[in-house]
């Protein structure tokens, strides 16, 4: 059997390499060029180790605030699983597989540029682990977002010294179990290994990846379902005019205005005359609303694409100009800052859905009320937006910044944090929501545009509007809307068609 491997060295990593790795199950390998990096480092630590009288910060002395305690020689492989032992405390939820998965993908990568001091056979087993599907099991919170991902990154490192727990073929086990029959031997790590495997910023940056990985595809969506709701309302195409975005030519709205008038090309419900003047904001003003959500992201990419490219561990080591200068990559002040906005940005996409689902189920435009033949025996798609209204409410919660908070650490050490973790974590969480309310926004529109029958609307959305009613049906007298709700998430996060991908612009 051949696999198909994502090369890891200090070559630029891109946003689809990325989404190709998790889309299509690809393994990992270490170049000759970063092997050659890695091994030419760690040669250049150990002569500076050997020489008299030598001290470098987490190398030969403790950390934070014990960063003037003195390690002795026989000591450092001590020193280095006593930091991953003893800071790996991490609580709450595990993180998805998903994300441990782009978490060792991103730490091998951040180690390949051969500045961290770390032996060739820790990387090799960090690739195998990959590889071969051994995932540890890392918890969601520990992380300040600064000294680096320290908790999170010590349950990842765990295993590499024989401890802590993984999940492979399926199930949970202790790792020394996993390790043994696989045949592999612990690692016995060298000076600098354990401050290197767990400085770094990649729970941050490994959901951040995941997360704009995830907001592409809403994105997208958010568009397609918008110009299903845009016919199912019955509303007026001229809001989408280029003209009018000609003169206020923001990128993100720009592209959104063209694809949603892509989107409903030849709809005979979109080219009949229409009684009023103008549509609710939240037709009226998509451009605008999912443009500036679109602007965001492509900042956010920006941000992530320069961090997953880089060094973030500490002390740096430059064996070419026989330098180790301690500092501080590890902060993830960039990636609390834009995962705040990216939250915001997202659940603006969500918030201005659930508008939308709600002009639908409020009896104009001659559609019942509720979306239901009658009303009152039945309260049809009554309750779907009250789900909506209560998901919209908690991601307004959710957006409340993480990043403009800190609170001391190591004794006052590490003064001033990114709390960057946290703003990843809940920045999946509305991602998760925006989900669900689209999808709450597609069954509306579907049911709706059966109202509007024997007119259709575009080729590309009766394509749409088709496979949905492969999975959710035409609501005709009140039934368990719940499961309805699950299949409409899930063929959202699925639908790929042809059309969707050729008509939106591609993202930089």
């Amino acid at each position: 059997m051949s696999y198909n491997y994502l090369p890891l060295d200090s070559k630029w990593l891109s946003f689809n390499q990325v989404k190709d790795l998790l889309d299509y199950h690809q393994l990992v390998s270490v170049t000759f060029d970063a092997h050659e990096k890695i091994a030419a480092c760690r040669a250049y630590l150990d002569q500076k180790m050997d020489e008299p009288g030598a001290l470098y910060y987490g190398i030969n002395t403790g950390f934070g605030f014990l960063q003037h305690v003195k390690i002795d020689k026989d000591q450092i492989e001590q020193l280095q699983d006593n930091l991953i032992k003893s800071h790996a405390c991490g609580l709450g939820e595990e993180v998805p597989h998903d994300i441990v998965k782009l978490m060792i993908m991103l730490k091998i990568k951040s180690l390949s540029y051969g500045h961290s001091g770390v032996q060739v056979d820790t990387v090799k087993r960090l690739m195998e682990m990959y590889n071969k599907g051994v995932l540890p099991v890392i918890y969601t919170q520990g992380s300040l977002g600064a000294s680096g991902d320290l908790a999170p990154l010590s349950h990842l490192s765990l295993p590499l010294i024989g401890l802590g727990e993984v999940y492979y073929q399926g199930k949970k086990r202790l790792a020394q179990e996993v390790l043994k029959e696989l045949g592999w031997e612990p690692i016995h790590l060298q000076s600098k290994e354990g401050l290197a495997l767990i400085n770094g910023t990649q729970f941050m940056s490994a959901y951040g990846m995941y997360c704009l990985k995830k907001a592409e595809h809403l994105l997208k969506m958010a568009d397609l379902i918008t110009a299903l709701s845009f016919d199912a309302f019955d509303c007026i195409k001229g809001p989408l005019h280029p003209f009018i975005h000609e003169i206020r030519p923001h990128k993100g709205q720009v592209a959104t205005a063209r694809a949603i008038r892509q989107y409903l090309a030849q709809s005979e419900i979109g080219d009949q005359p229409k009684k009023q003047v103008q549509d609710p904001y939240s037709f009226r003003c998509v451009p605008q609303v999912h443009g500036a959500s679109k602007d965001v992201f492509d900042t956010v990419l920006q941000v992530f694409m320069t961090e997953i490219n880089s060094v973030t561990d500490n002390p740096n080591i430059f064996p070419h100009d026989d330098l180790i200068v301690s500092g501080g990559n590890f902060h993830g002040q960039p990636l609390a800052l834009h995962l705040d906005f990216l939250s915001i940005a997202m659940s603006e996409l969500g918030n201005i859905s659930e508008r939308r689902t709600y002009q639908l189920i409020s009896g104009q435009r001659n559609l019942p009320l509720f979306l239901v033949k009658e009303a009152g025996l039945n309260s049809g798609f009554m309750i779907p937006q009250y789900t909506a209204a209560g998901i919209v409410s908690e991601n307004k919660q959710l957006c409340t910044p993480a990043s403009v908070d800190s609170i001391s650490s190591s004794n006052n050490q590490e003064d001033h944090v990114s709390m960057g973790a946290n703003a990843a974590t809940k920045c999946l969480r509305v991602m998760n929501n925006v989900e669900k309310l689209l999808a709450i926004e597609l069954m509306s529109a579907a049911q709706a545009l059966d109202f509007r029958r024997p007119l259709k609307t575009s080729p590309v959305l009766e394509e749409l509007y088709a496979a949905f009613r492969q999975v959710v049906s035409f609501n005709e007298v009140d039934r368990v809307l719940h499961n309805d709700m699950v299949n409409s998430i899930e063929f959202l996060r699925n639908w790929k068609a042809a059309s969707n991908e050729i008509i939106y612009p591609k993202t930089a």
